[in-house]
């Protein structure tokens, strides 16, 4: 089942990208999904978008840690390459890059992903704040030829203008 975010956002998609429903490309938990569909040599790149109310004190580096825990769980081995603070102190983020070991199709699978997460305050009311969770997943040989689409991607995200505080990003 498909996930709402917390908050409605915008962004662009660059040129080569294509939505594609989660639920049909596996990936339930997220809110929208876009393929690469050029980058099928034994696995699509994706881009995917997920978010949750964070009410708590959870740090973004908590969450980051939580993430790897749960590729853990359902992957194995998941390694930490980067991670670094981005953003400013009125929109801070976090990013980091993780390799790990995927089954697809019962096979063993070298993947990375490119993870930012960032965190956006209610205007009416700062007690709560959501956690947009924006994550690219590719083989290490795709990803010099997605990475600067995905950066281009991260810019163009935003908060809807004239929003509510719920409901799903919508490409702009």
């Amino acid at each position: 089942m498909v996930t709402q975010l917390p908050v409605r956002i915008e962004f662009s998609l660059p040129d080569g990208w294509t939505p594609a429903p989660p639920d049909e490309v596996g990936a339930s938990g997220a809110a929208f999904v876009a393929l690469h569909r050029a980058s099928v040599d034994g696995f699509t790149a994706n881009i995917t978008i997920a978010g949750q109310y964070r009410p708590d004190e959870t740090t973004l580096d908590e969450l980051a840690d939580e993430s790897v825990q749960r590729l853990q769980e359902t992957s194995g081995a998941v390694h930490l390459r980067d991670r670094r603070q981005v953003g400013s102190p009125e929109a801070p983020g976090l990013t980091q890059v993780l390799d790990l070991t995927a089954s697809v199709d019962n096979r063993p699978l070298q993947l990375v992903q490119v993870q930012v997460y960032v965190s956006m305050q209610d205007v009416h009311n700062p007690a709560e704040r959501a956690v947009i969770e924006l994550v690219l997943t590719c083989k290490p040989s795709q990803l010099d030829a997605v990475l600067e689409d995905f950066q281009k991607f991260v810019s163009t995200v935003r908060p809807e203008q004239g929003a509510g505080p719920s409901g799903n990003g919508t490409p702009a």
